[in-house]
């Protein structure tokens, strides 16, 4: 095994649930998911799956948790997540390389994954003594009225294989300071980051004498997703992932009425006119395009260029594509590593075969890449396609590094474009004029959660709330005042007074 797999005290088969510490370790009763890693295909270690039985164990211990968590002051919660950022900071090299070895992204991408952990830990611990209320002004004299928020309870969270550990601190550190406990369901394809984070977390949370307040079940959809979704003691299910899985946890949470956070997919696009400054939007787009061999929720999928500099910018791109390094990721120098496994090949494959019958060109790429000792790695060729402006399958999301160019000539006709697919999480425009970057981020320009000028579509700072609109689901995470989406809202009235006055001057006496 790989000596920083020991560092984080991975195990050649480990125990899928933990209620938090050192002890805190189920023995599980489920099947055993063994991680493959993208990069060969060779097996890594193994997890034994939480059963119904163990997510119920979870479950309780995360609710007992939470009953002493909420009363605990939120500078001193805070206090723990700085603990936590300090641990991570000592371990942030070898899980950023198990990142790489088990999701396929770069070893820098990997690092800078673990550098956003560490960043919203210093986040939270400023957080947590910035949960305010507003005060209004009564109608009624002799009163007052304010509003506080509250913990909303256990947080069922489910994380994508995408950003293994990033997603789970931007919600269980702030949902942390909050007040409320987490039960974290990760991704099967990335069992062991998860593991690695509670080995992390296990002597802080043994240190201030924590159980059940972080805690992980991974565990089959059918046994332990499912059960999350449907149930009520978990008030907010917080999910990233597909459109199609985002519908079906809305779904079931809503008919419950409980409350959802969904990051879900995005087609995410670039406008570049006719005024940009091309070598900006080239960097730009080849990062955001092959960058985690464009499984980014946030990856450019679309580039909507002037037509008066289009063949230029393919010309340049083409070039730029045709010298990035693809290999083993965890190896200095290489800047795009495989996909995460077969299907997603299939995927960007079966998305490549409809690009050709709805007429589009492949302009660069659009095979596999082989890549020398390394054949069961699933690595391909990023992709140049320049499609035409009706072509179906540029409205869907494809996990994979295709980049589809599409020529304009009228700016509205570019945000007409930009606007016409139904996920909205990120978008961009490079321009050199003030009316450009305006209409982009008007009322009438970009419907996205995030509208950059100058700057691409991938790699948000973890200040701004991050989400999405339309089928992107709405939430909202991370910085800003998303924290509100962890909590409860309660408004308060005080009287003071010796009177009993209602309101809109309303009188009931008996007299």
């Amino acid at each position: 095994m790989y000596d920083f797999l020991k560092k984080l005290g991975i195990k050649e088969v480990n125990s899928g649930a933990s209620v938090g510490g050192e002890a805190g370790w189920l023995e599980t009763g489920g099947e055993e998911l063994i991680s493959y890693s993208p990069i060969d295909g060779k097996a890594i270690a193994s997890v034994k799956q939480a059963n119904e039985k163990d997510y119920e164990k979870v479950v309780e211990a995360a609710q007992e948790a939470f009953i002493k968590w909420r009363l605990t002051p939120a500078p001193q919660r805070g206090l723990v997540v700085r603990d936590i950022g300090y641990e991570l900071r000592r371990f942030k090299e070898p899980l950023g390389e198990l990142v790489s070895l088990e999701m396929g992204k770069i070893k820098v991408e990997g690092m800078g994954e673990v550098q956003e952990m560490i960043d919203i830990a210093d986040f939270a611990q400023g957080l947590s003594r910035q949960l305010y209320g507003l005060t209004m002004h009564s109608e009624r004299p002799g009163h007052r009225m304010y509003e506080q928020w509250h913990p909303l309870g256990v947080l069922g969270l489910v994380t994508a294989f995408n950003f293994p550990v990033a997603v789970w601190s931007w919600n269980s550190l702030i949902a942390g300071v909050c007040g409320d406990t987490v039960l974290w369901k990760p991704s099967s394809k990335t069992p062991l980051t998860a593991v690695a984070i509670m080995n992390i977390l296990a002597p802080v949370l043994d240190a201030h004498g924590l159980k059940g307040v972080f805690n992980l079940a991974i565990g089959k959809g059918s046994q332990v997703g499912e059960k999350m979704i449907n149930d009520k003691r978990l008030p907010l299910i917080s999910a990233t992932g597909s459109c199609a899985m985002g519908r079906k946890v809305g779904q079931a949470v809503a008919a419950r009425l409980g409350r959802s956070l969904l990051e879900l997919g995005g087609n995410n696009a670039i406008i570049v006119t006719e005024d940009a400054d091309l070598d900006m939007a080239i960097r730009a787009t080849l990062f955001g395009a092959v960058g985690t061999a464009g499984q980014r929720c946030t990856s450019t999928r679309r580039i909507i260029v002037h037509n008066s500099v289009k063949d230029k910018f393919i010309g340049t791109l083409a070039k730029a594509y045709a010298q990035v390094p693809i290999g083993n990721p965890l190896e200095e120098g290489v800047l795009m590593g495989p996909l995460v496994d077969q299907k997603a090949v299939d995927d960007m494959m079966a998305a490549l075969k409809r690009v050709k019958e709805g007429g589009g060109k492949i302009i660069y790429g659009g095979g596999l890449a082989s890549v020398t000792g390394l054949e069961g790695g699933f690595y391909v060729e990023p992709t140049l396609v320049e499609a035409p402006k009706d072509l179906a399958v540029m409205r869907d999301e494809t996990f994979a590094p295709i980049l589809y160019i599409v020529g304009y000539d009228e700016f509205d006709q570019a945000l007409e474009l930009h606007n016409g697919v139904d996920q909205g999480l990120s978008s961009a425009v490079f321009t050199t004029s003030l009316k450009y970057s305006e209409a982009f981020l008007s009322h009438a320009g970009s419907d996205c959660g995030i509208a950059n000028v100058n700057i691409g579509t991938s790699g948000a700072e973890i200040g701004g709330a991050f989400g999405g609109e339309k089928d992107t689901g709405g939430g909202r995470e991370s910085g800003s005042d998303a924290w509100r989406a962890y909590m409860r809202r309660q408004t308060n009235t005080i009287n003071y007074s010796s009177e009993m006055p209602l309101a809109q001057g309303i009188s009931f006496d008996l007299d």
